[in-house]
């Protein structure tokens, strides 16, 4: 739940100014590049110009792209496979797509591409929709040669599938006897893309495992059903020939892979909540899915020392009226997520899920019985307005409860630099802003500091070298 910090009579506001002025700053922890997903708006040709017009004023310095197979491929409808060589780029259509990594490329960003399903009618083994069933391994692998061959270096990071365990990306996910199917058929899937991008002449692909989504079952009776999820631990064991106790079947060798990559979404409580079931993995039990991986490599599954990339995150708002929360505690709660993902040395990205919010959807799960699932993190509503979390993104910032004081943490995600930051504080309800303290990034943007005392919202304040003025919204501390 949410707790608020008490109201300080006028009569003490001076004094407490003066207090919270004297405190000692935060220790700082790593960098972590921030990919952001628009695909709904860069891949709209009407939109993209704007789009990236406004990323570049949030401070993005980082895509991620999700590359549908189906909507690339030569007569992708037909249950048939046309004659063609996969392997050769000229017979893809990538129009909606090279204008996004060109201009990413021009402007020096990173591109993570997350090539995924749909997959082309004739590539599934059933030949039937949503074209999402037992894709061919063979088909796959040639296509991630066409893709690499095509993409070259506008392409940082590559990632396979996304959400492999969820029913909406890959079938099936469940066997008739409720244990996972999925993530064998995800295991062919990684390793013929893998292969696919050296036969490119990519000889050590820098490419993501999992892309899980973050909550499931580990296995389903006849009552619940084969259409849910497959637990992300759960998923991560089998895909990679472990037992429960994390014991390598000997009939499977060890896999390569640059890093996970993980969903580490939540329902609509504070981030550090800590969900249930020990295969679940959200933004608050993140040591859940580092354990895991560090219990894979001893057995000899995947590399040591894997790093984790949170390569799709957000926090529901509303009007998503089953996962939302008020627009006030999104941009709260999303810079408290970035918090966490930060403060963890095997982290080694985060990331923003949608720039404007989908239409509204159905329920949770509604997707796959045909029904759409609208997500509801953009920084923006569907209709182009702005959410505060618009004005917290580029400079988030975090004040926690620690005993009698609070902690600060903050980024100025626009800078290039080290710089100076403005950190504002309202103390009594109907006080005006006033100036903490004018504190000093490190070099990636980062600061904090531990302050005495309290109040009831903090802000802050900064000017780009360019004149541009950012001001986030009011912050509670938790």
């Amino acid at each position: 739940m949410l707790r608020y910090p008490r109201l300080i009579p006028t009569l003490l506001a001076s004094a407490l100014l003066a207090g919270l002025i004297g405190a000692a700053p935060a220790s700082a922890s790593h960098s972590q590049p921030n990919f952001f997903e628009a695909s709904n708006t860069l891949l709209n040709a009407s939109t993209r110009t704007r789009t990236f017009q406004q990323l570049q004023y949030l401070g993005v310095k980082a895509l991620r792209v999700e590359l549908s197979w189906y909507g690339v491929a030569p007569g992708h409808a037909a249950a048939t496979r046309p004659s063609f060589d996969a392997t050769n780029p000229a017979a893809y259509d990538w129009s909606a797509y090279d204008p996004v990594l060109a201009e990413a490329q021009r402007l020096g960003w990173q591109v993570l591409l997350t090539v995924t399903s749909p997959v082309p009618r004739w590539a599934t083994s059933n030949r039937k929709a949503p074209y999402v069933t037992r894709p061919d391994d063979r088909d796959f692998q040639e296509f991630m040669t066409a893709v690499a061959r095509h993409f070259g270096s506008k392409v940082s990071f590559y990632s396979i599938w996304n959400e492999p365990n969820h029913p909406a990306f890959l079938l099936p996910q469940f066997n008739a006897n409720g244990s996972p199917a999925s993530p064998r058929i995800y295991r062919g899937l990684f390793q013929a893309g893998y292969a696919g991008l050296q036969a490119a002449g990519v000889p050590q692909p820098k490419v993501l495992f999992g892309e899980t989504a973050p909550t499931g079952y580990d296995r389903v009776s006849r009552s619940i059903g084969t259409l849910h999820d497959v637990a992300p631990l759960a998923f991560l064991r089998e895909a990679l020939c472990l037992n429960t106790h994390y014991v390598k079947s000997r009939s499977c060798g060890p896999l390569q892979m640059a890093g996970y990559a993980h969903h580490a979404y939540t329902i609509a409580v504070p981030p550090t909540f800590v969900t249930a079931g020990a295969d679940n993995v959200t933004i608050g039990v993140l040591s859940r899915l580092s354990g895991a991986l560090d219990r894979a490599a001893g057995a000899g599954a995947i590399p040591a020392h894997l790093p984790i990339y949170l390569t799709e995150f957000g926090v529901q708002s509303l009007p998503n009226k089953y996962l939302g929360v008020p627009v006030s505690v999104q941009a709260e709660y999303d810079a408290m997520a970035e918090h966490i993902a930060w403060a963890n040395p095997r982290v080694a990205a985060f990331s923003q899920y949608l720039l404007r919010d989908d239409p509204t959807g159905g329920a949770p799960g509604s997707s796959v019985r045909g029904g759409t699932v609208g997500f509801q993190t953009g920084l923006e509503y569907v209709s182009g307005k702005a959410k505060p979390l618009y004005r917290g993104w580029s400079v988030p910032l975090t004040v926690t409860k620690v005993g009698g004081s609070v902690s600060l943490w903050g980024l100025v995600r626009p800078a290039i630099g080290p710089t100076t930051v403005t950190v504002l504080v309202q103390l009594t309800q109907t006080g005006h802003f006033r100036t903490l303290r004018t504190v000093s990034t490190d070099s990636l943007g980062y600061w904090g500091f531990r302050s005495s005392g309290h109040a009831r919202y903090w802000r802050v304040r900064w000017t780009s070298p360019t004149g541009i003025k950012y001001e986030g919204p009011p912050i509670k501390a938790f």
